[in-house]
This record gives structure tokens, C-alpha cells and sequence, in this order.
């Protein structure tokens, strides 16, 4: 059985570099602490350290949860990386007739996210496709 991005790349929206790092992600998500919404998510960002993975990390306090991509990020900073190239996401419970909304990064990692990349970064979004950062933010608070 495929996973959905590698079903999306059958009209070639993913070089098999970037479902490679997709499939980081999707591993990534495995390891999520996600008990009480039980929605898993796996991040893996591409960087000039290496890949740097995270998943999201909830709490009963839901405020105190962190997601994927922050995990990810702030994982790599604490490395010592200092050049983000792209992200990749995935959520691989979701549904696959699911709204594109389910699969998109939250407003909160949006702006953490723009503080550290380029807008031009690429953001591999699994059962999306490609999107740029500026496509997701156009406008982040600076």
C-alpha cells in the first residue's frame, strides 16, 4: 500500500529526495506523545547540521503541548544549526478525502517557523503537496 505522497508523486510533485525526507517525518510522527487528541505528527527539517526530527509533544495542559514543527526547530537551534533548507510534515492518521486544513502547520509554528527560514522555504506537506512558507504567512509579524 502507498502512503499518500508517494500516491501524490505519481504526477511528480516530489523528488525522491524530498520523499525521502517526507518518510522522516512520517517516522517522526511515530513517536508523538499525543494521548489526548491522539493526532500524531512528524516533522523533519532539512538543515545545514543534518535532518533534525520532531513530533508533537502534548501535555493535560493543552497550552503547555508543543507541536512537530517547533519541536523540530527548536531542536535544531539547541544542535547549533543556523540554515533551514525545507520542512517536511506529516500527519498520517489523517484521513485521506480529509480537508487540506487538517494537514497545515498552525498558526503559532507559522510565525516560529518565520523567524528562522527564508519565506522561499519549502514546506513538503504530506497529502498536499509543496508550499512556501510566504504561501501559508504572507504577512508575518516582524
Amino acid at each position: 500500500m502507498r502512503t499518500i505522497s508517494e500516491a501524490m508523486n505519481v504526477a511528480g510533485l516530489f523528488s525522491e529526495e524530498e520523499l525521502s525526507l517526507l518518510a522522516a517525518a512520517r517516522q517522526a510522527a511515530k513517536r508523538a506523545h499525543c494521548p489526548y487528541s491522539h493526532f500524531a505528527v512528524g516533522a523533519a527539517l532539512e538543515t545545514d547540521i543534518g535532518i533534525v526530527l520532531g513530533c508533537n509533544v502534548e501535555n493535560a495542559s493543552y497550552g503547555l503541548s508543543c507541536c512537530a514543527e517547533r519541536v523540530a526547530l527548536f531542536t535544531a537551534v539547541a544542535q547549533g544549526a543556523t540554515r533551514f533548507l525545507r520542512l517536511a510534515l506529516s500527519c498520517p492518521a489523517t484521513a485521506p478525502d480529509a480537508p487540506v486544513e487538517s494537514r497545515m502547520p498552525c498558526g503559532a509554528c507559522l510565525q516560529v517557523l518565520a523567524e528562522f527560514l527564508p519565506l522561499e522555504t519549502p514546506l513538503l506537506i504530506d497529502g498536499v503537496g509543496k508550499k512556501q512558507l510566504k504561501e501559508l504567512l504572507p504577512y508575518p509579524f516582524r
